[in-house]
């Protein structure tokens, strides 16, 4: 066809080449600075979505603590209901940090091992360690598991609102005056009083009681496992 137009044999031929790489101390120096603070960014990124689901949380607790405990008629279920919002909101940051824990892990290797080693230098340095940062860079992965992350989380923070909330449904199922239609007398007289005041609608009050216990042994136990410290957390204290 004449109007059609051939490509052009020398734009076929020509041999796509990757951007040149650092070759000199300098230019890997500055690239190294370069990518340390893109890392930095990213992993305050992170971070500050983990604060901010944990301030959620909070918010959550003493908004619903006020509303349960301010008037006898509001329900003890309120809280049960606050419950299960910080739990929600627990889910949503465990996964939150297993994103931040992939981008601290590079940061804290590069600082380990690459600044701390360029102002103090030590015998101990390590010669693969950029290896492993090639490696997450290349295939990036999750470096803990879900189950690692919701424990460490409810160690960190959660065990706490998980606790004031048990206390306040426990002062709330146990003083009549704090519940709707209940002699207006400051504490129960017994245990199996307690429990019938902890029926949640068609629900009879053991097996709520029998609910919540099983969630706070869960609790306990996140709180207390400990996972064999490998990574980055076998190197010092300051830890998310």
């Amino acid at each position: 066809m004449g109007g059609e137009q051939r490509p052009n044999v020398l734009e076929q031929n020509v041999e796509r080449r990757a951007p040149s790489l650092p070759i000199t101390s300098a230019e890997k120096a500055n690239m190294i600075i370069h990518y340390y603070r893109g890392e930095i960014g990213r992993m305050a990124s992170w971070r500050d979505r983990i604060d901010r689901t944990s301030n959620w949380a909070i918010t959550m607790v003493a908004a619903l603590l006020s509303v349960s405990l301010s008037t006898p008629t509001s329900h003890h279920g309120v809280v049960l209901f606050a419950i299960l919002l910080i739990s929600l909101m627990l889910l949503i940051e465990a996964r939150r940090y297993r994103f931040f824990d992939v981008y601290r892990a590079r940061v804290r290797k590069l600082e380990r091992h690459y600044f701390a080693q360029a102002l103090d230098p030590q015998a101990d340095l390590k010669p693969d360690w950029a290896a492993g940062i090639a490696r997450s860079l290349r295939n990036p992965c999750f470096l803990i598991s879900y189950r690692e992350a919701l424990f460490r989380r409810v160690r960190r923070n959660y065990v706490w609102m998980y606790l004031i909330l048990l206390l306040a449904w426990l002062l709330k199922i146990s003083t009549p005056k704090l519940l709707p239609d209940q002699p207006k007398v400051d504490v129960v007289f017994s245990i199996s009083d307690a429990v019938s005041n902890a029926a949640l609608g068609p629900l009879p009050g053991w097996s709520v009681v029998t609910v919540v216990a099983a969630l706070y042994c869960a609790v306990l136990y996140a709180a207390l496992h400990r996972e064999p410290d490998e990574g980055e957390f076998a190197h010092g204290e300051v830890h998310v």
